[in-house]
């Protein structure tokens, strides 16, 4: 039997033809987020700071030549280039005039006082002490530094002033202060002359005195300080530079050796010696970091001085601001040829490191310290 389909053929081709119905789709809602807080631009300005000496120091290690790098710098400019001043050049202007100025004090200081000037007996020095005359002090200081730190009748001037207490506390500053002006002002000629030695040792006795006293717990690290400063310039020459030669050979054996460690335990050694008191060497952070750093340089400059025949960097200048690290760039500019091409490549390395992390005063001693630490002694190394 036949049967006739094509209603059905015709129903599905019309289906088939039809558009479907258009379906309502549920909207997304929009709830954006982040999966952490961004920090704020103070903590990404420290972050800064913190990583961009390391990445120098990076770039430092994949310098081809030392002449690409900042420890050797073109000594001439350009033609047509006009030389401007700057923070610099004008900070070191500065201090060459107060080199000069504090020159003339210093001859004052070594016996040449000025015509009808009486130098004061000890009881007008303990008088004007107790009378907090700082202007006839400062007097004293400038003209007759010696008779500070002489004793007389048992007592030192700074004693005195710290046995008045309390009340008297600004003259014992002012006293302090006058120790370390005197120091830090010392120049390489006066260094050998007798006058200077005397001095030195009794300057040593005033500070023990003080610090046995209990000075430093009133006034700080200045004290204790300056009395490892002092002693180091009395008596240190023998131990700056056996310990600066052992820090020679630990820069030589790179990373392995850790000359940065080894130049640290040596400096805590001396002060706990010398000092016997953990308070006070807890108080003495930048001045230990100010003499680690010295050790490193002095260290480096000895390994340098051996290949090209040349001689050390002074012990005196050991832990008195940034001396060492003045003597010891110029010492790489004025030999800079001899360096490039006579001077292993880990020691040009080790070179560069030091002048880049300890160059300005921007930082503090203790963190460049520690960033020395980092590429010295823990870095990848050459």
């Amino acid at each position: 039997m036949l049967m006739n389909n094509a209603p059905w053929i015709y129903s599905l081709d019309q289906n088939l033809l039809r558009p479907p119905p258009p379906r309502r789709r549920t909207r997304v809602t929009s709830d954006p987020c982040l999966p952490e807080r961004l920090p704020n631009a103070g903590v990404l300005q420290r972050e800064a700071e913190h990583e961009a000496p390391k990445a120098i120091l990076r770039q430092l290690r994949r310098s081809p030549s030392p002449t690409d790098s900042p420890v050797f710098e073109a000594d001439e400019d350009p033609p047509g280039h006009k030389r401007t001043l700057s923070l610099s050049s004008v900070a070191s202007s500065a201090s060459s005039t107060k080199a000069l100025g504090s020159s003339l004090v210093q001859r004052k200081q070594n016996g040449q006082i000025p015509i009808g000037w009486k130098e004061p007996q000890p009881f007008e020095i303990l008088r004007a002490i107790e009378r907090k005359d700082n202007e006839y002090i400062g007097e004293v200081r400038d003209k007759a530094f010696h008779l500070l730190v002489r004793m007389s009748g048992g007592v030192t001037p700074l004693m005195h002033a710290m046995r008045l207490g309390p009340s008297h506390r600004e003259v014992a500053i002012l006293l302090i202060g006058a120790f370390s002006r005197w120091v830090n002002n010392l120049e390489d000629d006066q260094m050998e002359d007798p006058r200077t030695k005397v001095i030195l040792k009794a300057l040593r006795t005033n500070l023990k005195l003080a610090i046995d006293y209990g000075l430093t717990k009133t006034q700080g690290s200045d004290l204790t300080a300056s009395f490892l400063q002092t002693l180091v310039m009395s008596q240190g020459e023998v131990w700056v530079l056996g310990q600066a030669g052992n820090v020679s050979l630990a820069l030589r054996a790179g990373t392995e050796g850790r000359p940065v460690q080894t130049a640290d335990a040596a400096v805590r050694k001396f002060a706990t010696r010398e000092l016997g008191k953990a308070d006070l060497i807890a108080s003495l952070a930048d001045y230990m970091a100010n003499a680690t750093a010295d050790l490193l340089l002095m260290g480096a400059w000895m390994n340098v001085s051996e290949v090209l025949e040349l001689g050390p960097i002074p012990t005196y200048y050991f832990a008195r601001d940034d001396r060492v690290y003045r003597a010891f760039v110029d010492r790489l500019d004025e030999h800079k040829n001899a360096i490039q091409y006579k001077v292993s490549k880990r020691l040009r390395w080790q070179l560069r490191v030091m002048r880049t992390v300890l160059e300005g005063r921007s930082t503090t001693f203790r963190s460049k310290v520690e960033l020395l630490r980092g590429e010295l002694d823990e870095g990848e190394g050459v």
